[in-house]
């Protein structure tokens, strides 16, 4: 009695490959963000942990930190102090320059509730006319910081929020707030600083 040799898959062949096909598309598909706003929620959360290290590292280093965020570009940048005055972030576990998603917009909002009234004496901005010595500045500086995280553990009081451009700011924004207790909150939208 002979037997004949059949060339193909089995079933179990074929089952096994599904499973791992499966597998594989769902482990893709979960570190995707699914829309705009679980791609504000990662970026919310990144700049948190990276606000919040700064601080621990400040203290313990005895070095100072600067944020500068162009709300324009939806772009912020982390800068250390040196001798030579503020410089880009030269640490390896945080990026210095981070430059959010098209479809994402942020917003930077200084200080505290002091900031915020308008019977103040004076209006914010600079005391010298910059154009007239825009023609002497040759080099092109880096931007100075707005948020400042000292070795002290004083943090400046602010307010980043971060949303998808197509939605309202004050609404659908995840928040990174300082408050000038020092205390760094990450806040879901709809939710409110003095919860916490």
């Amino acid at each position: 009695m002979k037997m004949r040799h059949h060339s193909g898959f089995t079933l179990l062949e074929i089952l096994l490959v599904l499973v791992l096909v499966s597998v594989a598309s769902v482990a893709v598909i979960s570190t995707l963000p699914v829309s705009a706003e679980d791609g504000a929620k990662q970026q919310a959360q990144s700049l948190y942990h990276r606000v919040q290290l700064l601080n621990e590292e400040a203290m313990l280093s005895g070095r100072d930190y600067g944020l500068h965020v162009d709300d324009k570009k939806s772009v912020y940048e982390f800068f250390h102090l040196t001798s030579e005055g503020w410089q880009r972030l030269d640490n390896a576990n945080i990026t210095s320059r981070t430059e959010l998603e098209d479809n994402l917009a942020l917003s930077l909002v200084l200080g505290g509730n002091v900031w915020a009234n308008k019977d103040r004496l004076f209006e914010p901005g600079s005391l010298f006319d910059e154009e007239m010595f825009a023609e002497y500045e040759q080099e092109k500086r880096l931007p100075p910081p707005q948020v400042f995280i000292m070795s002290s553990g004083e943090v400046t009081p602010f307010s980043i929020a971060i949303y998808p451009q197509n939605l309202d700011a004050e609404k659908d924004a995840w928040r990174i707030v300082a408050k000038e207790n020092g205390q760094i909150l990450l806040l879901a939208p709809g939710e409110s600083d003095e919860q916490q």
